[in-house]
């Protein structure tokens, strides 16, 4: 006889509204990661795109100077740094703010995410994570489009159909729509984790607070108990 209590497996969906210059976004990934590890349960992750700054140049503008401009002197931007790379270290993140020497803006970097998930969701979490390391760890220039093919061999998508596709207008328009869709939706800061593409876990939470609320989800799609998504 089955155990009344017990909850049958039952994978879920996780939709994370990020930014790759989102510092906050990068430690969300990582205590994402150890969430799902710890509440055991199956979850296709899939990202959707969001644009701290759209008004960047398509070819970037310097960081120091934008920064500067963002925040208003050193000092503030010092603090900001020293507030986060501790809570970067704590998830093995080696942020390194110093070497970013561009603000790139990131609608390529996010057109080309977006084609990584058609490959599938493997590729496009590959992406993302190479994509978080070369620009906070590396200092990469990830508005750059060489460095945008190359991430993309690295992950496991067809290089040439890149090269080909970014010069291009492909998915701009989708992008940018999918973005305003989040902004309806009511998201205005990221990273944003929408379960089961409705229920939102906002900012870098506790690796304990994504786990339960994945157990909590899980558990209610499990019993039929989730309200139907759109």
């Amino acid at each position: 006889m089955s155990d009344p209590n017990a909850v049958s497996p039952v994978s879920i969906s996780i939709d994370v509204v990020s930014d790759v210059v989102c510092p906050w976004c990068f430690i969300g990934q990582k205590r994402l990661d150890k969430a799902i590890a710890a509440a055991e349960v199956a979850v296709e992750v899939r990202w959707r795109p969001f644009q701290l700054d759209p008004t960047i140049p398509p070819e970037g503008t310097d960081r120091h100077a934008y920064m500067l401009g963002k925040f208003g002197s050193e000092e503030r931007i010092r603090e900001i740094h020293g507030r986060i790379e501790p809570l970067g270290a704590a998830e093995g993140i080696a942020f390194a703010f110093d070497a970013i020497a561009r603000s790139p803006n990131t609608l390529d970097a996010h057109r080309i995410i977006r084609w990584a998930g058609a490959v599938d969701a493997g590729v496009q979490n590959r992406l993302v994570r190479h994509l978080f390391r070369l620009y906070f760890e590396q200092g990469a220039e990830i508005g750059d489009a060489t460095v945008l093919i190359s991430a993309a061999r690295e992950a496991g998508m067809d290089a040439a159909v890149v090269e080909t596709l970014l010069p291009t207008d492909a998915d701009r328009d989708t992008v940018k729509a999918e973005i305003e869709t989040a902004q309806r939706m009511g998201v205005t800061g990221v990273p944003c984790f929408l379960l089961e593409g409705k229920y939102a876990v906002v900012g870098a939470q506790a690796v304990e607070t994504l786990a339960e609320a994945i157990r909590q989800i899980a558990a209610a799609k499990a019993k039929g108990e989730l309200e139907t998504a759109g």
